[in-house]
C-alpha cells in the first residue's frame, strides 16, 4: 500500500468513525440533563482541587472537539458551572480551540489532497480568496455561529489557510459567544436546555 492509498484508507477510516460518534453521541439536552444531576458533587471536587479539575475538563473538552463531537456547548455550560464565566471562559476557549485545531489537521492531513484532486479547477477562485482573506473569513464565522462547530473545523482544514492564522482567529473569534454561553453556565441551574442557550 503506497502513501496515497494508505492516507486514502486513514481517511475513510475517520469519516466512517466520525459518523458513528455522531450517530451515537447521546442528545445534548439529555447529556445537559445527566450533568445538572452530578454537578453540586463535581462542584465541590472544583473547590477542593481546582487544577486537576482543568485538567481534568480541558482534556475532555479537547477530546470533544478533537472528535467533532456536537457538544461544545454542553462543556462551555459546565465550564461557567465549574470555574465561574472569567475563568471558565479562558479554559473553554483555549480547549475548543486545541481540539477545534486537532480537527483542522486531521482534515487537512487526511483529506485536502483528495477534496483537491477531485474538485481543483472548481476550488481555486475560494482558495485564492481564502488564502488573501481567510483570517477575516474564519473570524466572521466564529463571530455569527451560522455552521455548526465541528463543520467549520473540518471544512477550513481543506482550505489553504495557515494553522497559525487558524489558531489565533478560532481563538479569538470564540471569545464573545464562548462568554455568553460560559455566563449562562455560571447560573447553572435555570439552564433547563442547552439549544435554548443559542437561540435568537
Amino acid at each position: 500500500m503506497n502513501a496515497r492509498q494508505l492516507r486514502l484508507f486513514a481517511a475513510a477510516i475517520l469519516l466512517i468513525g466520525l459518523v458513528v460518534l455522531i450517530w451515537f453521541t447521546p442528545d445534548s439536552n439529555a447529556v445537559w440533563h445527566q450533568i445538572r444531576g452530578k454537578l453540586t458533587e463535581w462542584q465541590q471536587f472544583t473547590n477542593e482541587n481546582l487544577l486537576a479539575a482543568i485538567a481534568i475538563f480541558f482534556a475532555a473538552y479537547v477530546a470533544v472537539t478533537g472528535l467533532s463531537l456536537p457538544l461544545a456547548t454542553v462543556m462551555s455550560l459546565l465550564a461557567g458551572a465549574l470555574f465561574g464565566r472569567w475563568l471558565g471562559t479562558v479554559v473553554a476557549v483555549t480547549a475548543a480551540t486545541s481540539g477545534a485545531t486537532l480537527s483542522f489537521l486531521s482534515s487537512r492531513y487526511l483529506l485536502r489532497d483528495w477534496v483537491r484532486e477531485r474538485f481543483g479547477p472548481r476550488l481555486r477562485s475560494l482558495e485564492s480568496g481564502l488564502e488573501k482573506e481567510g483570517a477575516t473569513f474564519l473570524l466572521t464565522i466564529r463571530l455569527i455561529p451560522l455552521f455548526p462547530f465541528f463543520v467549520i473545523n473540518l471544512a477550513m482544514g481543506l482550505t489553504p489557510i495557515r494553522p497559525r492564522t487558524f489558531v489565533w482567529a478560532s481563538w479569538l473569534g470564540m471569545i464573545p459567544g464562548a462568554f455568553a454561553i460560559v455566563n449562562m453556565g455560571s447560573a447553572a441551574a435555570k439552564v433547563e436546555s442547552p439549544r435554548g442557550v443559542l437561540s435568537l
